[in-house]
């Protein structure tokens, strides 16, 4: 994206005329992730796990439905399943908070993590969220310290973490269960710092020009995984993962078993250095 692309003229601001009215690669991929029919986090417990208990509670305040828990099995082996959990209908999404943690999800989620450290069994979370949610209660209730606490937390688990992006990455909401060993995305999901309507909202005092925010933003897998941001890229079918549910969980189920069977054969010290060596080279830049 070029520097002329991001900062609009005035011609462009009262016109209409930019790059945001076309579209583009980045746009397109963030419809698709959003699709009302893309598989959620129940479709891949139905397609990919086995024997699923699913845990309630943050034992503090509430159970919060946004984000879903519990042991499970994958082709025999025991893991420690955590995942955002959109609704497939209105009535669900409304039930589910459209998969807008509060912090009681943010820490039911820690808490099972350390459950799965107790019992020395990896942990696969499974990340597909706009967000944390930003309502006041949830900031009442500590919306901040509790993703703070889980990123910090995440990092000195004793047990390998793969966190995968399945439809939106958004924000803290998704870096509250997304500090992983092995950061993976489906290929037409994304995974940002920031919704491109909220970019577009404060760059350009316009959400139309979303299209644009999602270009200069590098929200999808491609544009991740040259930065270092993510570790691998899983292809979905042509036209996106809702058009077929089975291929897309066979091609999740064949990630996930390759990085657990290479993470599982790493001690815990080696395990903690890697995860730290990781995120502390995100973000490094070369002036050469």
């Amino acid at each position: 994206m070029s520097k002329d692309s991001i900062t609009l003229t005035d011609k462009e601001k009262k016109t209409g005329n930019s790059s945001a009215n076309k579209s583009t690669k980045a746009w397109e991929v963030v419809k698709i992730s959003r699709h009302p029919n893309r598989p959620v986090f129940k479709d891949y417990i139905e397609l990919i796990f086995d024997n699923f208990i699913e845990f309630h509670g943050d034992r503090c305040y509430a159970d919060d439905p946004a984000i879903s828990g519990g042991f499970a099995e994958i082709d025999g082996k025991k893991i420690m399943l955590i995942g955002h959990y959109k609704g497939k209908n209105t009535t669900e999404n409304i039930e589910r908070n459209f998969g807008m943690a509060k912090p009681e999800g943010y820490r039911k989620a820690l808490r099972l993590m350390r459950l799965a450290e107790r019992f020395n069994v990896p942990i696969v979370t499974l990340i597909d969220t706009p967000g944390a949610f930003p309502g006041i209660e949830a900031e009442e209730r500590g919306q901040a310290e509790s993703i703070a606490k889980n990123i910090t937390e995440m990092a000195k688990i004793e047990v390998p973490i793969i966190s995968l992006v399945i439809g939106e990455g958004g924000s803290g909401g998704a870096l509250g269960i997304g500090v992983g060993d092995k950061i993976l995305m489906l290929s037409n999901s994304i995974y940002s710092v920031i919704s491109p309507e909220g970019c577009a909202s404060i760059l350009w005092r316009d959400s139309k020009y979303a299209a644009d925010a999602a270009e200069a933003l590098n929200i999808t897998a491609d544009a991740l995984i040259k930065i270092g941001v993510i570790d691998e890229i899983i292809k979905e079918p042509p036209e996106g993962a809702h058009n077929d549910y089975k291929k897309t969980a066979e091609n999740v189920k064949k990630a996930l078993l390759k990085n657990l069977k290479v993470l599982n054969k790493m001690s815990e010290g080696k395990l903690l250095k890697h995860r730290s060596e990781k995120y502390s080279n995100i973000g490094k830049y070369s002036l050469k």
